[in-house]
C-alpha cells in the first residue's frame, strides 16, 4: 500500500511528533510510505501562516505536488495547525483518495485544543457552534484575534463540509471518541475508530534511584507548576525532564529548592534511562489529555509505579490498588496524600505487574499498527 502520511510541527516538540515518526517507522516496514512535513514558524513567517490558516495556497501546492509524484492508495493526517490548514483535506478529496485524520487534541471542539484557561478546564465552547465567549476570553494563547481566527477557520469548514468528508478521524481514547460525538457538531459516529499510541521499549528497570519523576512540555495544562508547589516544601525529591514556555518560570521558581532539579529537554534514551531509575512517574495534567499520556504508557513499559491525575481518559487506564495510584490536580493536599499511599502500600509489585500486563495487551507495538493497517485496508478495500 502507498501512504501519504502530513504532519504539522509545532515550535515545541510534543508527543503528537513521536507518535508520527513512531508509526512512520512501522508502517515503512511493510508498506511504501512518502511523508509531507510543515512547520509553524516564529515572528512574521508565523504571522503569515497563521493568517493563512482557512485556505493554506502553498499548503495546498505542496500536497498537490505529493500526490501527483507518488500516487498514494491513502493519506494519513496528523496535525494541521497552523502552517498547513485544513483546505488541504478538500484537495486530497477531490483526488477521490481516502483520508484518515488522527485527533491529536480537541482543537475541532475548541480552539484552546487543550480545553483548558487560566488554570482550570474550559469546556464551555464545546457545544457552541461558534464560541463568542471563548473568543471574548481569548481562550487560545490569551488572544481574541487567534481564537477568532482559529474558530472562523474551523467554522467556515464545517459549512463547506470539509470535516465531514475525513474517512475516517482516529481518537485516542474512548473518552475522546464519546466527548467528539456528545459534542453537538456535525460529526458522524461511524467516522470514528479509537486506536492507541504504542511504545515500543526494552530496558532493565532497575529504581535504584529516590526520586520522584516529571516528564513531558512545561507548559500550565501539565500541572508542572502545581506540581513543584506540592513538592517544593516537602521532605519528597523532583527531578523534571523537558522543556516548553514555562521553563524560566519553572527555573525562577525552583531557584532555592534543593529537593527539584529541571534536567531539561533529554534524547529518548536518557529519558527512559531516568525514568527506569526513578521511585516513581508523576503525570499531573490539570486537563482533559487527548490521548494516555506515553509518558504513562512508558512507566508501565518500564514497570515503573504511576501517580497520575484523575481527569479525562488517565482513569481508564490508571485504577487506584490495581494499576497505580491517582490524585486531585488541583488539590496538592489530594498529591501528598497520593504520594503517601503509595509510599506506605505493601501491593506496589502487584500493581506494578497488573500495569506491565495492560501495556502488553494494549498499549504495544503489534497490536496498535494491526489495528492502523487493518483501518487503511478497509477504507481503501485493498
Amino acid at each position: 500500500m502507498r501512504i501519504l502520511v502530513i504532519h504539522n510541527f509545532y515550535q515545541h516538540a510534543g508527543g503528537e511528533d513521536t507518535v508520527f515518526r513512531q508509526e512512520v517507522e512501522e508502517l515503512e516496514k511493510e508498506h511504501v510510505v512518502k511523508t509531507l512535513t510543515f512547520q509553524n514558524k516564529k515572528g512574521w513567517r508565523g504571522l503569515l501562516q497563521f493568517l493563512a490558516y482557512p485556505w493554506n495556497i502553498y499548503a495546498i501546492r505542496k500536497v498537490k505536488e505529493s500526490i501527483k509524484s507518488f500516487a498514494p492508495d491513502i493519506v494519513h493526517i496528523h496535525n494541521l495547525y497552523y502552517a498547513t490548514g485544513p483546505a488541504i483535506i478538500r484537495t486530497i478529496k477531490k483526488k477521490q483518495i481516502p483520508v484518515v485524520m488522527t485527533l491529536h487534541n480537541f482543537r475541532l471542539l475548541c480552539p484552546s485544543a487543550t480545553l483548558f484557561f487560566r488554570g482550570k478546564l474550559y469546556v464551555d465552547s464545546i457545544s457552541k457552534n461558534f464560541p463568542w465567549k471563548g473568543i471574548k476570553l481569548g481562550i487560545l494563547d490569551n488572544s481574541r484575534v487567534k481564537t477568532f481566527w482559529t474558530t472562523l477557520t474551523h467554522f467556515i469548514h464545517w459549512k463547506i463540509g470539509t470535516w465531514q468528508s475525513i474517512d475516517s478521524f482516529i481518537t485516542l481514547t474512548d473518552f475522546s471518541k464519546d466527548l467528539f460525538l456528545s459534542s453537538g457538531k456535525k460529526f458522524i459516529p461511524k467516522q470514528f475508530i479509537v486506536k492507541p499510541n504504542f511504545v515500543d521499549l526494552s530496558i532493565n528497570s532497575l529504581h535504584t534511584g529516590n526520586y520522584y519523576l516529571f516528564i513531558g512540555r512545561l507548559s500550565a495544562e501539565k500541572g508542572i507548576i502545581p506540581l513543584i508547589a506540592a513538592i517544593k516544601e516537602s521532605d519528597k525529591i523532583l527531578k523534571i525532564v523537558g522543556d516548553g514556555p514555562l521553563t524560566k518560570n519553572v527555573s525562577d521558581i525552583i531557584k532555592n529548592c534543593n529537593n527539584i532539579e529541571l534536567l531539561g529537554q533529554k534524547n529518548k534514551q536518557e529519558t527512559i534511562q531516568i525514568l527506569a531509575n526513578s521511585k516513581a512517574l508523576i503525570v499531573p495534567s490539570v486537563c482533559y489529555e487527548g490521548a494516555v499520556p506515553l509518558t504513562i504508557i512508558e512507566g508501565m513499559a518500564t514497570h515503573t509505579p504511576v501517580l497520575a491525575s484523575n481527569l479525562g481518559a488517565i482513569p481508564d487506564v490508571i485504577i487506584p490498588d490495581k494499576t497505580g495510584w491517582l490524585f486531585d490536580p488541583y488539590q496538592m493536599e489530594s498529591l501528598l496524600s497520593a504520594i503517601q499511599k503509595f509510599e506506605n502500600s505493601d501491593k506496589k509489585d502487584d500493581i506494578v505487574r497488573n500495569a506491565y500486563t495492560l501495556y502488553e495487551e494494549k498499549f504495544t507495538k503489534a497490536p496498535v499498527m494491526n489495528q492502523l493497517t487493518d483501518l487503511y485496508h478497509k477504507i481503501t478495500k485493498t
